[in-house]
């Protein structure tokens, strides 16, 4: 019994740590593609009269983006699994499609981008695609290597009844929503509303600033996804990592049972409450978000 509960904690905590590297593999990648919420900027900068060197392949949400991604790595990977390909020899070959998927989606979506924006003279920089797209693979090969090595331990190891490519898709979309909440804030946030007034927002007439400065000359994709390294996709992990770790524990324990259902209840209530206390010590310390300081001042 203690030795099954050790080896279950160690697949618990290998599944942790392949979660928790594929969230933040997931946030740098859509950082250096400039998939974030910030892409908006990027969009808009030709049309403010700013020319920009930023790789933007936003054809959809993170979401829906990785989870194409994943359930694409997936699906290769059962079906070599059920040529009798050894398992790591799949994962691997899996995830380099999906990479390949991803990366003919982000090309595609760039330069019909630019082409788009052509009568704001928008150039399109072939050395920013001929260097960034490799970079968006490589991203996204690790993502998606780690999300099926968790899907593959689920339903060959754990015996989840789900096959790997529904929980590939499941995670895929799981890691990109994670991304684009967490990680989001990380990118392009603090540059665009830096000297602003805490809860301000950014005037209309600022849009597309945030592609123009940069540790070292006009900033492009690179310097996104070296900035995002130091915080944004390791939080974005650590959050991902979390998500795996809490949401298998108590069944871990103590099985499909009500105790693992409560306790998982009660995970959520205790992250519901850190929430609400880490809030309020934001408020407290940059004070009250613009809207609510015009509610007091119209009163006033």
């Amino acid at each position: 019994m203690v030795l099954d509960l050790t080896m279950s904690m160690a697949i618990l905590a290998l599944m942790g740590a392949l979660a928790t590297i594929a969230g933040c593999l997931e946030d740098l990648e859509s950082d250096v593609g400039s998939q974030s919420n910030p892409n908006s900027q990027v969009q808009l900068a030709p049309q403010m009269g700013f020319l920009h060197r930023i790789y933007n392949k936003a054809v959809s949400g993170e979401p829906v983006s990785n989870g194409l991604s994943a359930v694409v790595a997936g699906t290769v990977t059962s079906v070599l699994l059920s040529q009798n390909y050894y398992s790591l020899t799949a994962i691997v070959i899996g995830a380099f499609v999906g990479a390949i998927i991803l990366a003919i989606y982000a090309t595609t979506s760039y330069a019909g981008r630019v082409a788009s924006q052509a009568r704001f003279k928008q150039p399109l920089y072939m050395d920013i695609m001929r260097y960034t797209t490799p970079t968006i693979m490589a991203h996204n090969f690790i993502m998606n290597f780690c999300l099926v090595a968790i899907c593959y331990i689920q339903y060959e190891i754990l015996g989840y009844p789900f096959t790997i490519p529904f929980l590939a898709l499941i995670w895929g979309i799981s890691a990109g929503a994670i991304g684009s909440s967490v990680g989001d804030v990380h990118y392009g946030g603090e540059r665009e509303f830096q000297n602003r007034e805490f809860g301000c927002g950014l005037n209309t007439a600022l849009s597309g600033r945030i592609v123009r400065k940069a540790e070292s000359g006009i900033r492009n994709s690179i310097d996104n996804v070296w900035f995002c390294a130091k915080f944004g996709g390791p939080v974005t992990g650590l959050a991902l990592g979390l998500t795996v770790f809490f949401s298998s524990w108590p069944t871990t324990i103590w099985g499909y049972t009500w105790t693992a259902v409560g306790v998982g209840i009660l995970i959520v209530l205790v992250f519901i409450i850190l929430n609400r206390l880490l809030e309020i010590s934001v408020r407290d310390a940059y004070g009250p978000y613009k809207e609510e300081k015009n509610e007091k001042e119209a009163k006033a």
